[in-house]
């Protein structure tokens, strides 16, 4: 056997091993092979789908999740909108949104920083000031959601019930654009600094394997699209109705 054909040889066990979770190393005399963890089966499948770098480190992942609360402020601020020009306006779509604030903010993205990322700032004695704060308003962001679950139902009749989901999304909205623009600002860029190498990249698998027993497979992705759906339901889905004409 040549060279050349040595070569192509090892570059196919390659290919192939990367979708089967297994690692090769091509460039020994012998080739290598031995089990992938999860990360690693992860960047394989990055690397045979032709994307460099697709693994998602911890502060990515924390900083692209607000991404999911941002449009759902939109959302909210188009209720408001609504209501206040008593447009006939499903309240539903309130609820719907409330529920992913919910179930994808509330319960598994604030709680994986109360569980991972606050208490490492704590014992270093980092930013404990904005941690303290950051907790708080988690813990109120919680109540402020009930509320407006509570209350979307009967959204639809102008009255005290509309007034007060009104007051609940606006306060809502209030807290949590300064909370999201601290935390991708300050908190998370300097999580890396507190943390061993080891330790930052078995977070990214926590974060993962959490995420997938929460939501399945591509958990942020559907989460994505079902605030999508319900952009296109309020009639807010085009982005491009928000630019400035003139």
């Amino acid at each position: 056997m040549t060279e050349i054909d040595r070569s192509r040889r090892q570059l196919a066990c390659v290919a192939s091993a990367a979708g089967a979770g297994i690692i090769v190393s091509a460039l020994a005399p012998a080739l290598i092979i031995t089990p992938a963890s999860g990360q690693e089966k992860k960047k394989l499948k990055d690397v045979a789908a032709g994307k460099k770098g697709g693994e998602i480190t911890p502060p990515e992942d924390l900083m692209r999740e607000p991404g999911v609360l941002d449009r759902v402020l939109l959302c909210y601020e188009a209720g408001i909108r609504k209501f206040s020009a008593n447009e006939d306006f499903d309240p539903a779509l309130i609820a719907q949104s409330a529920e992913i604030i919910r179930d994808f903010i509330n319960n598994y993205h604030e709680k994986t920083e109360e569980d991972h990322v606050f208490p490492r700032f704590k014992r270093a004695g980092k930013m404990v000031d904005l941690v303290d704060t950051l907790l708080q308003q988690h813990q109120a962001g919680r109540r402020v959601t009930e509320t407006i679950l509570r209350l979307a139902p009967s959204g639809r009749r102008d009255g005290d019930d509309r007034r007060q989901l009104i007051g609940a999304m606006q306060s809502f909205i209030v807290m949590y654009r300064p909370h999201a623009a601290r935390e991708d600002t300050d908190l998370f860029p300097k999580l890396k600094g507190l943390v061993s190498p080891h330790e930052y990249d078995a977070m990214a698998e926590d974060f993962e394997k959490k995420e997938h027993q929460l939501f399945g497979e591509d958990g942020f992705e559907k989460m994505a699209q079902r605030v999508a759906g319900i952009e296109q339901a309020m009639g807010i889905h085009e982005l491009n109705q928000f630019t400035p004409r003139g």
